[in-house]
């Protein structure tokens, strides 16, 4: 068995040999003064996968989902968001720091929320508010332990907004793994929200980039706002390439990570002291607590590195483990050996 075992996080794939050679011959140009043709392929895949008019091909899902709050807001304006998304926590409140937007905050269940709870959120009309201006999800939800939107909910979601006159931005940096667990494509979940962002480089195994698509207006306004954040490329073709070869080669075997998930969602469920976050586990994405009696996250994440085990505390009490396409089940078998043995070590 292949040690270490890398469970940190999707992000850590490396680009296979196929993927490294198609990137190598990748036809390039000068995307800032004219066009790279190879980043010009991606973006028309891209925006027909999502059933977009258009895509724009940036270097992080942090760029397109500040891009697209920047656009759809002003400064003073704010925008809905669960309190536990990626947008909120994990991107240093950039909207406020380069746009002059703020961010209000609803409590969702495993990142989830009811369309009950935008009731009475739009600010009125008065000198003294914040205007209300934008809806943002995120699906799969990372804190929630790649918990997937439910399609009703969310429908139900941006209607609400549409109809008061908001617009909607989706997180989509694994929409991929949604449509693999719920056989429902990533153009109709796309079609609920005026903008989506979607990730290359997380289970689609591309080294870098996320595309941001919408209107073709939209998407023009956005090259504007990528310059601006210091994201224009020029031979991008070459990384975007990568992407270009993840779509067409990786999107269908994403179903084999949310099969090993479930695996190392058995062998938590088996192991005493320890308990998942959210069960069962819809992705790829585990999340388990640990009894305060053995002690802290951080030190089992150190126990579990010295067997070659390497993970994510990600709270004082919670580990996180993300499978993808560089792990096999093998490994994913060894990995809960490796966790029953240590676990019971830690009161020794």
């Amino acid at each position: 068995m292949s040690f270490p075992i890398d469970l940190r996080s999707d992000t850590v794939t490396q680009p296979s040999t196929a993927m490294r050679q198609f990137m190598a011959q990748a036809e390039v140009g000068d995307a800032v003064i004219d066009i790279d043709p190879t980043t010009e392929r991606l973006e028309r895949l891209t925006a027909d996968m999502l059933g977009k008019e258009a895509a724009i091909f940036m270097p992080s899902g942090s760029m397109t989902n500040q891009i697209a709050i920047r656009l759809h807001c002003q400064p003073g304006d704010e925008f809905l968001c669960e309190e536990n998304c990626h947008v909120y926590n994990y991107e240093q409140a950039a909207f406020a720091q380069l746009s002059g937007v703020v961010a209000r905050t609803l409590p969702g269940v495993h990142g989830v929320l009811s369309p009950e709870q935008f009731e009475g959120t739009i600010r009125p009309i008065n000198d003294h508010l914040v205007r209300t201006r934008l809806v943002c999800l995120e699906n799969t939800h990372n804190r929630g332990s790649g918990k997937v939107q439910p399609f009703d909910t969310v429908q139900q979601i941006t209607s609400w907004a549409h109809e008061n006159g908001l617009k909607t931005h989706l997180d989509g940096a694994r929409l991929f793994n949604a449509a693999a667990a719920t056989d429902i494509s990533v153009a109709q979940w796309s079609q609920l929200f005026d903008t989506v962002s979607v990730c290359f480089s997380k289970g689609l195994g591309a080294p870098v980039g996320s595309a941001l698509a919408g209107p073709a207006e939209f998407i023009q306004q956005a090259k504007r706002a990528r310059k601006l954040f210091g994201g224009g490329m020029r031979q991008s073709g070459i990384i975007a390439a990568g992407a270009l070869y993840a779509l067409q080669n990786n999107v269908s075997r994403l179903v084999e990570d949310h099969q090993m998930a479930a695996k190392l969602a058995e062998g938590i469920r088996q192991t005493e002291g320890l308990m998942l976050d959210v069960d069962p586990v819809e992705t790829n994405i585990v999340i388990f607590a640990l009894d305060e009696q053995l002690g802290t996250a951080a030190q089992l994440q150190k126990a579990l590195e010295e067997r070659g085990v390497r993970t994510l505390a990600v709270a004082p009490q919670k580990i996180r483990m993300v499978t993808h396409l560089d792990i096999s089940m093998a490994q994913v078998n060894g990995a809960i050996e490796v966790i029953k043995q240590t676990v019971p070590a830690l009161t020794a």
